[in-house]
């Protein structure tokens, strides 16, 4: 059931991914964009700030990386670049590791706007100059957001230059049977505190 009710939300958020990938890569891309994403684990409710969403995210990350499905790994949070003395900060920045690209997480709380596109694309254009390698595959972008209108994100995504998806998140409480399935915070802490080498 767990899983079902996440492949639904799988692929479906609005992109230009077809636009800019070619035809397998964008699927894999595609692949990539769940449209809602479901933060009821975070515990938050109504709009937050865009800081303590991301707080949340990174403080809860094994449980972010769930629910951003396989492969994703974690690079970090209000990453750095300096453009010729210009500062610029990514919220969330991930590796997908089956997908050998770089995927750029912005994050906004209220309704999508326009503008919010743009950002999106300049931030993928400059991740993709200065981190993607020859051997990595093109740098996507998702705008995660409190609401959005389809139309809006469609004619916002249209003339981007970057391959970007929009999707919105929710904290709604996921059925019964599927917080079942999810392991509690106790197995979750039990398993990291066996993996984190001994430093003894």
């Amino acid at each position: 059931m767990m899983m079902n009710r996440s492949m639904e939300r799988t692929g479906t958020a609005p992109s230009n991914f077809t636009r800019h990938l070619a035809a397998a890569d964008s699927e894999l891309a595609q692949q990539m964009a769940k449209d809602p994403y479901n933060f009821e684990f975070l515990g938050l409710s109504g709009e937050v700030a865009e800081r303590d969403l991301e707080n949340a995210l990174t403080s809860r990350i094994t449980e972010t990386l769930q629910e951003l499905g396989p492969g994703f790994s974690f690079v970090g949070r209000q990453v750095h670049f300096d453009v010729d003395g210009d500062d610029y900060y990514v919220d969330l920045l991930f590796f997908h590791i089956e997908q050998l690209r770089y995927v750029v997480i912005e994050l906004k709380t209220g309704k999508f706007q326009p503008e919010y596109a743009g950002k999106l694309n300049f931030y993928v254009a400059l991740v993709d100059d200065m981190l993607r390698r020859d051997y990595h595959n093109e740098t996507v972008g998702i705008l995660i957001c409190g609401t959005k209108n389809d139309r809006s994100v469609r004619y916002s995504l249209g003339r981007s230059t970057s391959p970007m998806a929009v999707a919105a998140y929710t904290y709604d409480k996921l059925p019964a049977a599927e917080q079942q399935a999810l392991p509690n915070e106790g197995h979750l802490v039990a398993a990291l505190e066996w993996a984190e080498p001994d430093t003894e």
